[in-house]
């Protein structure tokens, strides 16, 4: 048989399998590395109603969009991580910032952290929450759900999460009937990178062994 007629043989069966055997595309896991938080200017319109004038911000940077009415660093300690099976699936970590906010000269709130906390039980709440780190070290907010997601594969855009008043918070406030309070909205914008697999950094691993040790084996044959 010649080689030609081989090849063809060869190539023939390649297609077959590539034509009856569908590609396995595994969801992927993705971590938050960097980006802004901002909260809306309804916010601060909501908290006046309630006495919470905002008088003062340290460490706070422009909001995304612009017209929002400030916004947080998402900080180098975040380890959020999410699944982009089903174009969104949370799997576990926080989402850590930098940034403070003052109401009224008194309270000063910030260097917020938000995760899931499991048994919240607010009407309308995804679980996920949003707690102050720097003073009061309690949650703040109860989120909704975190929908519509934009998500390309380096960027993730969270619009529209609603902040209701946390049973803590409006406690501190000295009216629990604030509980559940819609009191705005925030939109997350972050930047993400690829968590890789176990395997594959076995893989590379490996294949770093295996160069170093060639490298090893040549420079001996040489200098013998």
């Amino acid at each position: 048989m010649r080689f030609s007629q081989f090849a063809g043989i060869v190539g023939c069966t390649i297609a077959a399998c590539i034509s009856i055997t569908p590609i396995q595309v595994e969801a992927a896991t993705f971590k938050v590395i960097s980006g802004v938080t901002s909260i809306d200017r309804d916010h601060e319109d909501i908290l006046k109603s309630i006495g919470l004038s905002l008088t003062g911000t340290t460490n706070t940077v422009a909001p995304i969009p612009s017209n929002y009415l400030v916004g947080f660093n998402i900080d180098s300690a975040t380890n959020f991580t999410f699944s982009d099976e089903g174009g969104f699936t949370p799997l576990s970590g926080t989402i850590e910032h930098t940034g403070t906010v003052t109401f009224n000269n008194q309270i000063t709130v910030g260097d917020f952290s938000i995760g899931f906390a499991p048994g919240r039980t607010v009407q309308d709440a995804s679980g996920f929450v949003l707690r102050d780190t720097f003073s009061l070290d309690t949650i703040l907010f109860d989120l909704s759900l975190p929908e519509p997601v934009a998500f390309d594969g380096k960027n993730l855009t969270i619009p529209d999460v609603r902040l209701l008043i946390s049973p803590e918070f409006a406690t501190i406030l000295g009216n629990p009937d604030l509980t559940g309070l819609f009191a705005g909205t925030a939109r997350i914008d972050a930047q993400v990178a690829v968590v890789p697999e176990p395997d594959n950094v076995l893989a590379v691993l490996a294949a770093g062994a295996a160069l170093l040790s060639a490298r090893f084996y040549t420079q001996k044959i040489k200098y013998t």
